[in-house]
């Protein structure tokens, strides 16, 4: 497995890449866990290479926001990774992303980019748009893969793609969750055993969701918004960022619940903010994850 830490090696591993065989790419921000490999399994099943890519980007964060803090052990996710079969993974500095002259950014706009995540993070997206863009120009993957936990990154990188006519496939995959329905993320790592216990309410507030609209047949966002509310609300270690019902492609916020609609959640606990979400889709099935065993 080559450890890539700069622009041009990335460059020269793409270029000896044998022609025509297809690679892979899964962006990462490191800290990884049973979610991500999932999304490096899928890559390796597809593609003849998969580069992952570890970046703790810092422009997508906010001034406030946990970059010094996030969690990081490179050395463990080397080895993880390598026991995967990755061929490449990409682990660049912050400075060879974006030398001192880099004045060049994606601005995603909409609702997609300004709503529910645009809103709590300002310029979080244009942060994301910008070095996924700069990621797929290096590595030139035939597919890129991510995890439906990020809903809503999902569907700014889709529209990037689309808006730009970058060939690339984007390989999207259900969220990963714990035996009692937490969605894996790198953040729960910030989490004490108490806290841990209380953040399964994302996961019980989206299932008081879709039970709104399933067993009351409500198509009001308003009343399928309340019943997410007040199950966050109902928990002591929990503060309830946005719980919203939207159109996952758009993120506009929809006047009734029809598929496709998202179910959106994000809340603090103790010092993690999460997110997580449930996708009713247009055939009227709903994708909620998949429970690890």
């Amino acid at each position: 497995m080559d450890v890539i830490t700069t622009v041009q090696e990335m460059r020269r591993w793409r270029a000896g890449w044998p022609l025509g065989a297809s690679v892979g790419l899964v962006p990462t921000m490191g800290y990884l866990h049973e979610g991500h490999l999932s999304l490096v399994r899928r890559a390796c099943a597809e593609n003849e290479g998969v580069v992952v890519s570890i970046f703790v980007n810092p422009i997508q964060f906010g001034a406030h926001e946990d970059l010094e803090r996030y969690p990081r052990d490179l050395p463990r996710d080397l080895r993880l990774l390598e026991a995967q079969g990755v061929h490449a993974v990409f682990v660049p500095t912050a400075a060879e992303m974006y030398p001192p002259k880099f004045i060049t950014y994606v601005e995603p706009s909409g609702p997609l980019a300004s709503e529910a995540e645009g809103a709590s993070r300002p310029g979080h997206f244009r942060g994301v748009a910008t070095v996924v863009l700069k990621l797929l120009n290096l590595v030139q993957p035939q597919r890129a893969y991510f995890g439906q936990k990020d809903a809503q990154q999902v569907a700014v990188i889709k529209a990037l793609v689309a808006d730009l006519n970058l060939p690339v496939e984007l390989v999207v995959m259900p969220t990963l969750r714990e035996p009692d329905g937490l969605a894996m993320s790198s953040r729960n790592s910030y989490l004490s055993p108490q806290g841990r216990r209380a953040a399964t309410v994302l996961y019980r507030a989206l299932l008081a969701g879709k039970t709104a609209y399933e067993q009351y047949q409500s198509e009001d966002p308003a009343a399928i918004q309340r019943a997410m509310s007040e199950v966050v609300a109902s928990e002591p270690l929990a503060r309830l960022d946005y719980a919203d019902v939207r159109d996952p492609g758009t993120f506009e916020p929809l006047e009734r619940l029809r598929p496709p609609a998202l179910l959106a959640i994000a809340a603090f606990v103790e010092r993690a903010r999460l997110i997580d979400n449930f996708l009713l889709r247009a055939d009227g099935t709903w994708e909620t994850g998949i429970i690890a065993s």
